[in-house]
């Protein structure tokens, strides 16, 4: 559907799954979504809004490319989460490190598995 194009994914709290975005509509929804190229984006002004408010909103996301290629297999997968109550970025689910971008990405209603470089 999308070929190459880039899309935002998030977690849709109200439908249960993962809403798929494009210039700035959602397209679909969909249980999970393969990404290549990715970038975790939180915006600190929505954060700040959660914050505030108690309430949450759309304001974090993962961007990329949709692809149906297979994770790479020279890099290392880790699983990374969000919460705008603890961090204001994306981190790994161990360790709680910052991540900000990935090479490829499966994003899931259950979590997000991100492939990096080994350290």
């Amino acid at each position: 559907m999308f070929g190459q194009t880039t899309v935002e994914t998030y977690r849709n709290l109200h439908r249960g799954c993962i809403s798929v975005r494009r210039g700035g509509l959602v397209k679909k929804c969909v249980s999970q979504i393969a990404l290549a190229d990715v970038v975790f984006r939180v915006q600190e002004g929505g954060r700040q809004r959660v914050l505030r408010e108690g309430r949450k909103n759309v304001h974090a996301f993962a961007r990329g490319a949709p692809t149906h290629r297979p994770p790479p297999r020279n890099l290392c997968r880790v699983d990374v989460t969000y919460d705008p109550y603890k961090y204001a970025s994306f981190v790994t689910r161990k360790g709680k490190q910052p991540v900000h971008t990935a090479v490829y990405a499966i994003v899931r209603t259950s979590g997000v598995s991100a492939w990096l470089p080994c350290r």
